[in-house]
């Protein structure tokens, strides 16, 4: 079988591989001996604190939320709880077919294998957005549906993600769409409200139209985001510092071969997805074949 067929069925996997447990422990401060009292810990503050009903509190659940921030479970609760009120508020975005958004095409993206330093390499560029053609809902759903996948799979729970943001082709066309409440979901869908842990945001190839649209992002993003945010222009031997060549793609200097696209990755996951991720996806709001 192709290396991309086996990585894409890796995708619905909840298989806990021993390989990753020092990746667990470095990533995340997972202790396998422990992490069963801070996982009971979590479910007490839940129950006790009442901010949150989450649908579901197995163990596998709340690892998800421990995981992203470092097993410390107070953290954890905070999250769960800003994870709850994003779906809450943003219930409509869950209203719509899982893998019917392959109109958004190639905005979004990724490199396959996975960095060991940087988890999974996600590529959003937004200037290749038609808005004549897919309407921003079905932007930031794609983002939603991405993100929901891949908090399921524990290896991208230890892992993580890093986010390159490549603004070239973005115009006036594209920034007319952006209201306060699409920066607050983008914001949230690259880790502040979804319990996948970002290692770091880089933003590539803007122009001036950024400095109309930061202000609108900014005031969404916390501290913690702050310090991981790196701005490279055109340079791409500064994004290099931070991620190896290796896992990049040849448009930004690299020699992954292994660049998905959206449509690709939809149609792989839905060729391998099984009952579990299907109910899963149904239980969040989603609509499934």
């Amino acid at each position: 079988m192709p290396f991309i067929d086996i990585a894409f069925q890796a995708e619905i996997s909840r298989y806990e591989d021993p390989e990753f447990e020092e990746f667990a422990k470095k990533n995340c401060n997972e202790n396998f001996e422990t992490r069963g009292k801070a996982i009971d810990e979590l479910r007490r503050m839940i129950r006790e604190k009442g901010e949150c009903c989450p649908r579901r509190l197995d163990d596998a659940y709340c690892l998800r939320f421990l995981r992203c921030r470092r097993f410390i479970p107070a953290l954890a609760h905070k999250l769960m709880v800003r994870y709850e009120e994003f779906r809450h508020k943003n219930a409509y975005l869950y209203n719509c077919d899982a893998f019917g958004l392959q109109k958004v095409k190639d905005v979004y993206g990724g490199t396959l294998p996975e960095s060991p330093d940087n988890g999974r390499i996600i590529l959003m560029r937004f200037g290749r957005w038609d808005p004549d053609a897919v309407p921003i809902d079905d932007v930031v759903r794609c983002a939603l549906i991405m993100d929901e996948i891949a908090v399921m799979q524990p290896k991208l729970q230890i892992l993580g993600v890093t986010i390159i943001v490549d603004l070239e082709g973005l115009s006036l066309r594209h920034v007319r769409h952006l209201t306060p409440t699409i920066a607050y979901q983008i914001v949230s869908l690259m880790g502040v409200s979804f319990p996948l842990p970002m290692h770091g945001l880089h933003i590539i190839r803007y122009s001036w139209i950024l400095n109309s649209i930061f202000y609108l992002f900014k005031q969404f993003m916390p501290a913690a985001v702050w310090s991981r945010l790196h701005f490279h222009g055109s340079d791409m031997a500064s994004l290099h510092k931070y991620i190896d060549p290796e896992y990049l793609p040849p448009e930004y200097g690299g020699r992954c071969r292994h660049v998905v696209t959206t449509e690709e990755w939809l149609a792989k996951v839905y060729k391998y997805r099984d009952d579990f991720l299907v109910q899963e996806l149904r239980d969040l709001g989603f609509y499934v074949k």
